[in-house]
């Protein structure tokens, strides 16, 4: 299933059925959301039951507390960028290490209208997803204004997650 396929699929319909297939694998999500500010894990806990399989979400908006609630190193902050699929891969492995979680889903972008550069403009998120063991990150640039950003953000990271849950069904 790819992004085209869940365009028309509601952002609450994903985070249900990311429930049903993490019920089917007796496992439990843990979320790390910097841009989005928590969206993520409202989606979820707005599914009736998901206290079966969500653990917790760190929202995590400074660099001091994704360093301070997820062990995101510092040098990886300075070197990379709080807007990088390197810190992207430490929040959702330091999300799952402080949680009872084994799969996990991060965060992290710059939603605008400020705080763009050249090299990461407005519009840049960076993702992270951790299932069975294997982290993948990801990069997008999206389009629009912050509400924009934020909701396609959603979206892909939602998809992003069901997609390796359902390719490394248990």
């Amino acid at each position: 299933m790819t992004d085209s396929n869940n365009k028309h699929i509601s952002l609450q319909d994903l985070a249900s059925q990311i429930g049903d297939r993490l019920i089917s694998r007796n496992e439990r999500l843990v979320t790390a959301e910097s841009c989005t500010g928590g969206w993520v894990s409202m989606l979820i806990t707005s599914v009736a039951g998901s206290s079966r399989w969500f653990d917790r979400g760190f929202i995590t908006y400074s660099n001091e507390a994704k360093q301070e609630m997820l062990s995101v190193d510092k040098q990886v902050i300075e070197i990379h960028g709080a807007v990088s699929e390197e810190t992207a891969r430490h929040m959702v492995q330091g999300a799952v290490d402080h949680s009872h979680a084994r799969a996990g889903l991060a965060v992290t972008g710059i939603a605008g209208p400020g705080g763009g550069s050249d090299e990461k403009p407005v519009g840049t998120v960076c993702f992270g997803w951790l299932v069975d063991g294997e982290c993948e990150t990801e990069t997008c640039f999206f389009a629009g204004d912050r509400e924009d950003v934020r909701r396609q953000s959603v979206r892909h990271v939602l998809t992003g997650m069901l997609n390796r849950l359902q390719g490394r069904a248990g």
